[in-house]
């Protein structure tokens, strides 16, 4: 990245750093099971409520428990549950309408990332119905108050439940991009373990992985701030200490649980402190191959913390002493290679591999653009890098000591409904 750029991120990162404090960021209020809702719609005076999930979640029958409790206290609700992996704009025109149709004043997003992402841009859209998702692209652009809005979160991963991010997917162009703004995050997160229960192993390892990230970019970034280093350095342990258990028994509550909370703490860190070159490249990824976005964070996870080398060490340290794999005196250099090897380990572990075959050679300096135009300036990254140097990750994907194939499309499709960014 030439001189005159690098100026510039680094003085756009420092106004928003010193801005933090003054923003009205908040944490969602926190419920323990969806059996909570009535008495909270009730009490916020609602009289119809949308529920936004995918057919997944549906078919699965996740959002009975949820029905059965609004039924018993004759609370009305319309379902959408045509969300598709990374939500696009015609899914928020569908679910929009259903909105208008039926009179509605609260929103549940039920699912992964898609279905809140989806909830979140319905709400925005119900305020500003003069205004389309593109022109609200970026950031503090959504100004007015949404709905009630409620999260319900199906997976321990995109945090999204925490987050004023909502990323969609243009339906005709394929490009994927991010809405933020305060008035998106919800009011509530509703974190009952028992809507996880049913989650198959590998979603459960790619969406914990995918929280992972996200409490790694957070503390590792230029933002950081004391509460959300504590919030990442919590996720991590939380993360460390049950992921395996969560991914080898399924229906362990206490470890479900964990997950769930360790997924809000690194929400609650990466909303204030952002992430970084992890998510701009896998979002380019999703939007133009659908690649799943807590799969494609997983695959570059290690990649990227490598790339960013010695200026990470201490950080990473202090991670690695979250995780228990290594102590206060052990050197900055070798835990933080502790730490990047047992995530290289526990991807092993869960059968997640180290490239993206989906990748075509002639689209990675427009994937790279896309990256670049995501990250820079407002990620505050440890390294800079613009797009020239972003196509490096790309290429890494490429390579191949042996033949890998690309995911079958109807397990990217489950796996993609259930994750999406976050951030």
């Amino acid at each position: 990245m030439n001189s005159l750029k690098k100026v510039y991120c680094r003085g756009f990162q420092k106004f928003f750093r010193i801005a933090i404090p003054f923003l009205p960021y908040r944490k969602p209020k926190i419920a323990g099971s969806v059996k909570e809702l009535p008495d909270i719609i009730r009490k916020h005076k609602c009289s119809h409520v949308l529920i936004i999930t995918d057919q997944g979640i549906t078919k699965l029958g996740l959002t009975k428990r949820l029905e059965k409790a609004l039924n018993r206290e004759e609370i009305p609700y319309t379902l959408y549950d045509r969300t598709v992996a990374n939500p696009t704009t015609v899914n928020v025109a569908e679910a929009l309408e259903l909105y208008r149709q039926n009179g509605c004043d609260a929103i549940i997003g039920f699912g992964g990332g898609s279905s809140m992402d989806c909830a979140k841009a319905v709400g925005a859209r119900a305020v500003k119905p003069n205004q389309s998702l593109a022109k609200m692209k970026g950031i503090l652009k959504v100004h007015k108050k949404l709905p009630l809005l409620m999260a319900v979160p199906t997976t321990a991963g995109t945090g999204s439940e925490t987050t004023l991010a909502s990323v969609i997917t243009d339906a005709e162009t394929r490009h994927k991009y991010a809405i933020n703004d305060f008035p998106l995050i919800p009011r509530y997160a509703v974190l009952d373990p028992k809507v996880t229960l049913s989650l198959p192993p590998f979603i459960t390892a790619t969406t914990g992985m995918d929280a992972l990230t996200h409490a790694v970019e957070a503390y590792i970034g230029n933002s950081s701030t004391i509460d959300t280093r504590k919030d990442a350095l919590k996720a991590v342990r939380l993360i460390f200490e049950n992921i395996d258990d969560a991914y080898t028994h399924g229906d362990d509550v206490t470890a479900r649980r964990n997950m769930l909370h360790a997924s809000f703490y690194a929400g609650c860190a990466f909303t204030k402190s952002y992430v970084g070159y992890v998510h701009a490249v896998a979002h380019s990824l999703g939007g133009q191959y659908n690649v799943p976005h807590g799969y494609a964070n997983a695959v570059l996870l290690p990649m990227v913390l490598r790339e960013y080398g010695s200026c990470i060490y201490r950080k990473l340290h202090r991670l690695a002493e979250a995780a228990g794999i290594a102590e206060k005196d052990t050197p900055d250099q070798e835990a933080a290679e502790s730490f990047i090897k047992a995530i290289e380990d526990m991807k092993r572990r869960f059968g997640i591999g180290d490239t993206i075959p989906e990748i075509q050679e002639t689209d990675i300096p427009m994937l790279a653009h896309y990256a670049d135009k995501e990250a820079n300036p407002l990620y505050p990254v440890p390294k800079l890098m613009d797009a020239h140097e972003l196509e490096k990750f790309y290429y890494m994907l490429m390579e191949k000591t042996e033949p890998e194939e690309a995911l079958p499309e109807d397990q990217k499709e489950q796996i993609g409904q259930e994750e999406n960014a976050d951030e």
